[in-house]
């Protein structure tokens, strides 16, 4: 049965999909059965392993909304499934507000694929609305990318609070998976103090990986490919193998 892991922070532009894509394509690289569930309006997840998103039917869309089978749904890539994503998905949230159990479908369409793999990461919309509620629900754990930046710590204690909350009225089970330094670059000041206040704020839960910021990995989405495969050399390539050793080890 796959451990889900929900790929979250309201602030936009952390690394959340960057990182969705890369350590989905690490875990692959390693051995593990990784389905990348991408459950963003924009699609970046789906593009960033080489899917089409304006051509994908059914989408994660169809599947929730219009009860198209999640099984047809999957999409096979050399660096692991995704259960794809397109724009359409960015109407589900006032849809999904009359339906039943509203917070839960999206786990209830895992639950159909769970069995397959050994990992499902879930990458969320920038926000904390009701696709990402369904995320929460539906996962084990949260991933939390944090930025090496001025404003890192904003908003996170609406995350952890909205975590919190989650854990106490709809999945008992969620846990805090870590806390992912990105964009770091050890040559200034800044990213050097942010970090040590994000370990202040979160003792024993950030990774000892950081991600640094890195043309390559800026690059390779837009080639509709993985940073390991675009440039396996490359330092960001080398961060998200790292990372995905250190998960492993987590999880072991």
């Amino acid at each position: 049965m796959a451990k889900r892991v929900v790929i979250a922070n309201q602030k936009g532009g952390v690394g959340k999909t960057t990182t969705a894509v890369n350590l989905s394509a690490a875990l692959t690289q390693a051995g593990k059965k990784v389905l990348l569930c991408d459950f963003d309006p924009q699609a970046n997840a789906t593009s960033g392993l080489g899917v089409d998103k304006n051509a994908v039917s059914p989408s994660i869309y169809d599947v929730l909304i219009d009860g198209a089978d999640p099984e047809k749904a999957v999409v096979s890539t050399q660096w692991g499934d995704v259960l794809p994503s397109n724009k359409a998905l960015s109407g589900a949230g006032v849809e999904m507000v009359g339906m039943d159990r509203r917070e839960f479908l999206l786990r209830d369409v895992l639950d159909q694929l769970a069995e397959r793999y050994d990992y499902i990461l879930i990458d969320c919309p920038p926000s904390l609305e009701l696709l990402t509620l369904n995320g929460l629900c539906a996962a084990d754990t949260v991933l939390v990318p944090v930025q090496c930046e001025y404003y890192a710590l904003e908003g996170l204690s609406d995350l952890l609070t909205t975590i919190r909350i989650v854990k106490r009225r709809l999945n008992r089970k969620i846990e805090l998976e870590g806390v992912l330094l990105t964009m770091f670059d050890g040559r200034t000041n800044l990213s050097l103090q942010v970090a040590e206040e994000v370990k202040r704020h979160f003792p024993g839960q950030v990774y000892a990986t950081v991600i640094p910021r890195n043309v390559r990995l800026s690059e390779a989405p837009s080639h509709g490919r993985p940073v390991l495969d675009y440039d396996r050399y490359s330092t960001g390539a080398a961060a998200y193998q790292r990372l995905a050793e250190e998960f492993l080890e987590h999880n072991a």
